[in-house]
């Protein structure tokens, strides 16, 4: 059963960090592209960012270009989402997803992209 899971939510002051984390089960992580949303109850879920198999391009969404990092290692089957200078507008249920094999990386920010998703992790930013 293919299925991702993310950790490393939880709770921070504004202009704080967070790492998060998407591991695989039923397939391996390291052979396929994978994007990182975040969805705010009410809203459409966000694309923030993807990086490619090799980890050598990836892309950001204008709103966490510059605060948010993605990386993977293919030694520990991971791929990362760093937050870095936490807004109170950044709050939300952040998800990663594996790639459809084969899609376009310029369609990388829609949710039809992506063949599998995780349950979430939840970020909140408050003092």
């Amino acid at each position: 059963q293919v299925q991702l899971v993310e950790s490393g939510g939880g709770l921070v002051q504004p202009g704080g960090s967070l790492r998060l984390s998407c591991t695989g089960s039923g397939f391996s992580l390291d052979d396929y592209v994978i994007g990182w949303f975040r969805q705010v109850p009410g809203k459409a879920r966000e694309a923030l960012s993807y990086i490619t198999i090799s980890g050598h391009r990836s892309d950001y969404a204008d709103s966490v270009k510059g605060r948010f990092t993605i990386s993977r290692d293919h030694a520990k089957h991971e791929v990362y989402l760093q937050l870095d200078s936490l807004k109170p507008e950044d709050p939300a249920v952040y998800y990663c997803a594996r790639m459809w094999r084969g899609r376009a990386l310029v369609e990388w920010e829609k949710e039809q992209s992506y063949a599998a998703w995780g349950q979430g992790t939840q970020v909140t930013v408050s003092s």
